[in-house]
């Protein structure tokens, strides 16, 4: 038998080795398994764990005849889990990248980046999730899938969808890629509309496949309600048809229309421009998501004149028949001459009536001194002037209007022909509304009702009166001379809307460019209600700094738009014609060039 002799040294090494590698295993044991057990056992915990948030549905938004301005439709955010990323699937990676519509290398960087640089002074923590794509629709999902990459998979959520585009979209407002609601109704209703994100715990196998058995809890989300407004799509249309008209034939620096229910205060439509479309809200600068109509103010001018004449008129200071000398230039007021302001045109000894329909300066600032300065505060107030409209919206400003201690020498003759104050459009639109509501002032409503799936109400949101401004009888002697001046042969007879009976008012302000009045640049607006003698709707248009050669007043520039949403929103409503105004449709003098 041979022997095999044996080095004892080699022996020794061999043993040496053994004994070491041995050691080094157990020592890599201890230190797995006793010495940073805990920080192991909850990486391998966490990674067996599966929480997952159940997203809510939010609820949808649909105009008064139930079209859909705001929905919610399903989506799948695309992702990769590098660990589990194998070497073969890698040459997929230019067709993940063109269904994805992304770029191959941020991909491949998601592929490549396995531990996050960021924890690692609390210890190695390995990555498990890189989104690569959001907002994917089903049929891209089902492509991507169809490549069978593994660690690539996606987690349903839901996206914000505006079906209608740039329609309405100060109204409504939008979400933002958080899933937070910014502005307009979004915001506002937002308690109702976001519902109850439910939850999940359970536990997953190696794949990252869910074991139901260990599911522990589950808590089922609770869908938003739906909100019903008092917007009509097809007005809607109609003013922002309008507005790009406007812009078309001014080139204004923004414009405003708001279209309401002259009895119940409710908002039928509301465009601002510029605008912006709600499922690009990023595309454009963050000053054109304002709603100018609350946010934005300016010197309502000549509309402001039915408040010192109602005013006046209803505290019985005056009568319709009492004449006014406007063809001086100062008036004694309280002991002292206060200079008039100017007229358009000369009038001499005229009558109330002729001051409103003629629209004298210096007769309404007659008026006002007769009313005294501290009733023309109060029933500015109460018109809603200085005041917010409780439109409910974030970024409602009160507008301007000074307390009576605060006026200087020219302020009880200037601020009843609309200067010295500054409102909003939504403000001066409810200040002419009491006119149409027989002296009841309106809080503006734009949401109509909440429901839920099944269609049942669950809150109804009805007409509301803040308060009695003037009499019925003072409402409607004022509508009956606002409507004088709304003819054929009237200074407002571009407001004229073939017929039906036309009650209203313009305003033209100069705009104060660096702390003084401009001879160039104007607010213009026109605000009035139809039919005069029985009001359903009340529209008001307001354009800032139309590029207009010589005064662009606001009975030459905003009236015709007045008139061609007013003529377009009562035929749509079928608000039939008066027999006493068919004479306006054969009117031979100006034609009607402003309706085409």
């Amino acid at each position: 038998m041979l022997r095999v002799f044996v080095s004892e040294n080699r022996f020794k090494l061999v043993v040496f080795v053994i004994i070491a590698t041995f050691a080094v295993i157990l020592g890599r044991l201890f230190y797995l398994q006793v010495w940073n057990h805990q920080q192991y056992q909850k990486i391998a915990q966490k990674n067996r764990e599966k929480f997952e948030v159940i997203p809510s549905r939010r609820g949808n938004i649909v105009d008064a005849k139930g079209v859909l301005l705001a929905v919610t439709q399903a989506t799948v955010n695309v992702g990769v889990d590098p660990q589990m990323v194998r070497i073969e699937d890698r040459p997929k990676i230019p067709q993940l990248a063109r269904i994805l519509g992304i770029d191959r290398t941020r991909i491949e960087t998601a592929f490549d980046e396995k531990l996050d640089g960021s924890m690692q002074q609390a210890g190695i923590r390995p990555i498990r999730w890189r989104k690569l794509a959001e907002g994917v629709d089903e049929k891209t999902y089902e492509r991507v899938l169809a490549l069978k990459i593994k660690g690539v998979y996606g987690n349903r959520t839901y996206e914000r969808k505006y079906p209608s585009g740039a329609l309405a979209a100060h109204a409504l407002g939008f979400i933002n890629k958080e899933g937070e609601a910014v502005s307009g109704l979004e915001r506002y209703m937002d308690f109702y509309l976001r519902g109850q994100q439910g939850w999940r715990e359970s536990e997953r196998d190696g794949r990252r496949r869910e074991m139901a058995q260990f599911r522990t809890r589950e808590i089922k989300a609770n869908d938003g309600y739906h909100i019903e407004l008092t917007l009509d799509v097809a007005i809607q249309h109609i003013v922002e048809e309008q507005l790009e008209r406007i812009v078309e034939e001014y080139h204004p620096s923004s414009a405003t229309i708001i279209v309401s229910e002259a009895s119940t205060g409710f908002i039928l439509g509301l465009g601002n421009l510029p605008s912006f479309n709600p499922n690009e809200f990023w595309k454009v600068k963050v000053d054109q998501h304002r709603n100018r109509a609350v946010t934005d103010v300016f010197e309502p001018g000549s509309s402001f004149k039915v408040v010192p004449a109602s005013a006046a008129l209803n505290e019985s200071i005056i009568n319709l028949n009492d004449m006014f000398d406007c063809s001086k230039a100062y008036a004694f007021f309280n002991g002292r001459k206060v200079p008039l302001p100017k007229d358009v045109g000369t009038h001499s000894e005229i009558s109330v009536r002729d001051i409103i329909t003629k629209s004298s300066n210096r007769g309404i600032a007659q008026v006002a001194m007769r009313l005294g300065s501290q009733r023309l505060y109060q029933y500015a107030r109460a018109f809603g002037y200085g005041e917010k409209t409780d439109y409910g919206f974030d970024g409602e400003v009160t507008g301007i209007l000074h307390e009576v201690k605060n006026w200087d020498g020219l302020t009880i003759s200037r601020m009843p022909m609309g200067h010295a104050l500054a409102a909003t459009p939504m403000q001066v639109h409810y200040a002419m509304s009491v006119l149409a509501n027989q002296g009841i002032l309106m809080q503006p409503q734009l949401v109509r009702r909440i429901f839920d799936d099944e269609g049942n109400t669950v809150a109804e949101f009805k007409p509301k009166a803040k308060r009695r401004v003037i009499s019925g009888a003072t409402a409607k002697s004022i509508s009956e001379l606002l409507t004088r001046a709304v003819q054929p042969t009237g200074i407002s007879r571009r407001a004229v809307v073939p017929g039906y009976s036309v009650a209203g008012k313009s305003g033209t302000t100069q705009k104060i460019i660096d702390g003084a009045y401009s001879h160039s640049k104007h607010v213009s607006s026109f605000v009035g209600f139809l039919p005069a003698e029985r009001p359903r709707i009340v529209v008001t248009v307001v354009i800032d700094t139309p590029e207009y050669e010589g005064t662009a007043y606001g009975g030459i520039v905003a009236a015709p738009a007045f008139s061609r949403v007013a003529q377009q929103v009562v035929q749509y409503l079928g608000v039939p014609p008066h027999a006493e105004f068919q004479n306006h449709l054969a009117w031979k003098g100006e034609k009607y060039d402003w309706l085409r």
